[in-house]
């Protein structure tokens, strides 16, 4: 681990996403860049493809270019709106997938957190989930305001 934060929290993500993508793997058969994408879908649905692009922090093309085996796998809808735009949303095996599979993850993140409780520096250094999360959301918002006025 490097002594910086910022090189810390990158590696941290990363881990996160690479044991994210083994999980849902082995319990779902999915990847987490699919999983990502249905999460995503799921919070702000309906959206169009650009919105989800922007998101996903991907081009346009990127999302476009998975709609139709998304939907031909019966993951997500895709409606034509107003002229070209069209319009995502979540099929029930979408929905199904993000609530279990997310549920599954947050419990193994809450697993992995109450084993640093067990360890040495717990009696002096207590990690509260709520906390760390609300203080992570807040360093997530200031980081985007920030970034928003370069």
């Amino acid at each position: 681990m490097a002594e910086r934060i910022t090189v810390t929290l990158h590696e941290l993500v990363a881990e996160l996403d690479i044991y994210a993508d083994a999980h849902l793997r082995e319990h779902h058969g999915v990847s987490y860049n699919l999983f990502e994408l249905l999460a995503t879908l799921a919070e702000t649905a309906p959206i169009d493809i650009t919105g989800l692009a922007r998101c996903l922090r991907v081009t346009k093309a990127a999302v476009s270019k998975r709609v139709p085996a998304l939907v031909a796998d019966g993951w997500i809808t895709a409606d034509g709106g107003e002229g070209r735009r069209i319009v995502l949303g979540l099929t029930p095996r979408g929905a199904d997938l993000v609530r279990i599979a997310g549920g599954e993850l947050e419990a193994e993140f809450a697993g992995m957190l109450a084993e640093m409780r067990k360890g040495p520096a717990s009696a002096h250094d207590p990690i509260d989930d709520g906390a760390l999360n609300a203080h992570l959301a807040r360093l997530t918002d200031i980081v985007i305001s920030k970034g928003r006025s370069l």
